[in-house]
């Protein structure tokens, strides 16, 4: 049984930085595809990134170029790297994986953590 824990979520302020964590157990991490998830209130959850066993990352349109998706095979972790937010990026963001590769992995979450962009 795939286990996803994520951490990070807070409150920042806009045009500030955070980095969120997604640890993985349970599974072969390496192999899998990973993605962050967010959902606003009332709405339905909408991927932010994912990236592949192979490090390929894709992006939505609103976040390309201040945030990043990463891994780190050896901690079974990935992470989402959060620049220059704006109020707009207020969620609750989650941490997904596949068993195989795909741009949209869905076959396991994490409870979420709350991002919350405010002054």
């Amino acid at each position: 049984q795939v286990q996803l824990v994520e951490s990070g979520g807070g409150l920042v302020q806009p045009g500030g930085s955070l980095r969120l964590s997604c640890v993985a157990s349970g599974g072969t991490f390496e192999t899998y595809a990973m993605g962050w998830y967010r959902q606003f209130p009332d709405k339905e959850r909408e991927l932010v990134a994912s990236i592949s066993s192979s490090a390929y990352a894709y992006y939505t349109d609103s976040v390309k170029g201040r945030f990043t998706i990463s891994r780190d095979n050896d901690k079974n972790t990935v992470y989402l790297e959060m620049n220059n937010v704006n109020p707009g990026d207020t969620a609750i963001y989650y941490c997904a994986g596949a068993t195989k590769n795909t741009d949209r992995p869905g076959d396991y979450w994490g409870r979420g953590t709350q991002v919350t962009v405010s002054p």
